[in-house]
């Protein structure tokens, strides 16, 4: 089948038309995933039982076979289910998969008689396109990209949330949204429901309000996340990830905002021993007026040998992410990231 477009796959759910098989991939994930629950909404709006005929396999932890056999279950007082597996890793790194070449055989003979009383989403957190596997579910599913938004599309796409949001916003402070937010419309969701709750009861998202409740997500701001794991504050360190991790920041790009605050504690830490002035030292570092004390406080304060401790671990955890150890997808990812931030506030 042809990879659909995010417009073709609405307009087959507006028909009622279902595929039996879903592939949904790519970089936007907000998206992504709305996607597959509008799919699985879709296909089970007049089941009574969905309960029983909605399934969820993550391929981090149940291997492929297990959600195929649950595809050729039979609903249950309804015309169809949804199977749905989550979590798929088919990398130019074979060692990363979840779904190997072994599983070729019983995927390939799934998909070339599909059940007919089932929808199958897989749903990917990687696929390399040029992998034989990749392009059986390539040519055998019913595939859909989600690349991510570049300005212009994410500035539409919020015009078309704010409607639904019965709220408004003038073009100069949509522009300035989607410029603090950048390509992530899971955080430019939850921002505009931020503001368009704080405009009421006119309901006009002004660009005074943009800049007064938006965060600059392009350089988001994780000093409080270095500083509780500084002051070995293990619940109010995992609050503030939870908060990050909430809001859309992705786990690797988290970590490396986290490894980028601890570089310049060392690097200030040095350029300070050396005798550079403080005023200089928070210029090259390029940190906020407000948090400039506290940071260079800290570096004089910390050790060396605990900042090299830490660097390492951020190293090894972000190996981990990008092999899956410990688990895959945003899941593995996620509890690597949580594991690691509940050590250093141990260190």
């Amino acid at each position: 089948m042809k990879i659909l477009s995010r417009d073709d796959l609405w307009n087959h759910l507006k028909r009622r038309e279902f595929a039996p098989v879903y592939l949904l991939f790519g970089a936007e994930t907000y998206l992504r995933d709305l996607a597959a629950k509008n799919i699985a909404d879709s296909v089970l709006a007049d089941s009574s039982l969905r309960e029983f005929n909605e399934t969820e396999f993550s391929l981090s932890r149940s291997p492929v076979q297990h959600a195929l056999a649950a595809a050729e279950q039979l609903p249950m007082i309804s015309a169809r289910r949804v199977v749905k597996i989550t979590d798929v890793i088919v990398s130019a790194n074979a060692a990363k998969d979840n779904l190997r070449e072994d599983d070729e055989a019983s995927l390939a003979a799934y998909l070339s008689r599909p059940a007919e009383t089932s929808v199958v989403i897989f749903v990917a957190g990687e696929l390399d396109k040029r992998r034989r596997i990749a392009k059986l579910l390539l040519e055998k599913s019913a595939a859909v990209e989600f690349a991510e938004f570049n300005d212009d599309e994410m500035l539409a796409w919020a015009k078309t949330k704010l409607k639904d949001l019965n709220a408004e916003a003038d073009e100069r402070a949509l522009r300035h949204l989607v410029g603090l937010v950048g390509g992530n419309a899971r955080r430019l969701m939850n921002e505009l429901k931020k503001l368009a709750v704080a405009a009421l009861p006119d309901s006009l998202i002004t660009y005074e309000l943009v800049e007064a409740l938006v965060p600059d997500s392009r350089a988001i701001s994780n000093f409080d996340l270095t500083d509780s794991l500084l002051a070995k504050n293990k619940t109010r360190s995992l609050s503030i990830l939870k908060k990050i991790l909430d809001d859309g920041a992705e786990p690797l790009m988290l970590l490396g905002l986290i490894a980028s605050n601890f570089r310049r504690l060392l690097m200030s830490k040095e350029l300070m021993r050396s005798g550079v002035e403080r005023r200089e030292v928070a210029r090259v570092m390029k940190l906020p007026y407000s948090k400039q004390e506290d940071f260079l406080a800290t570096a004089r304060r910390i050790e060396t040998e605990k900042l090299t401790t830490i660097m390492k671990r951020i190293a090894e955890t972000d190996v981990a992410i990008k092999t899956s150890i410990g688990g895959g997808g945003v899941v593995g990812s996620r509890l690597q990231i949580e594991m690691l931030v509940c050590e250093l506030a141990n260190l």
